[in-house]
């Protein structure tokens, strides 16, 4: 399970003395914590999502460190989204995610952008933690309106 890679994971960055790779280890704990404790309930899906949003916001963070000039911040943020992502799964080539979003098209049976929230909803659903939604949605764009 994540949550004991993780403890094992943080007594080694704690005994290298990596304390930014540590930093990240211990959000991770923090947010499996507190998914255990939520109505949400604790699974590998909100597990995944869990994660997948830690990376989003350091990732968001990082940018609007650069944008204020802060390039060391910035490397920061980026450094800790890496140890996170290391914990999701492998994500998806953009090449993947087309097929991927051209299969649900055809299996929905979309034909106009009007189709787009039918197809969304499939689509987050089956590459949900594989693939980032902004992409996603650009390819359903893309294809819908061919």
């Amino acid at each position: 399970m994540l949550e004991e890679q993780i403890n094992t994971d943080i007594k080694t960055a704690m005994l290298a003395r990596e304390t930014a790779k540590l930093e990240a280890l211990r959000s991770i704990k923090s947010a499996i914590i507190l998914l255990k404790t939520s109505a949400e309930g604790y699974s590998d899906e909100t597990e995944q999502k869990a994660l997948s949003k830690m990376v989003k916001q350091r990732k968001e963070t990082a940018e609007v460190y650069k944008t204020q000039n802060r390039p060391e911040l910035a490397e920061v943020e980026m450094a800790q989204a890496a140890v996170i992502e290391a914990y999701l799964p492998k994500q998806m080539s953009e090449d993947e995610i087309k097929a991927e979003v051209a299969k649900i098209i055809a299996s929905v049976g979309a034909s106009s952008p009007a189709d787009m929230g039918k197809v969304m909803g499939v689509a987050s659903k089956q590459l949900a933690g594989k693939a980032d939604g902004k992409i996603i949605s650009t390819f359903v764009k893309e294809l819908l309106s061919k």
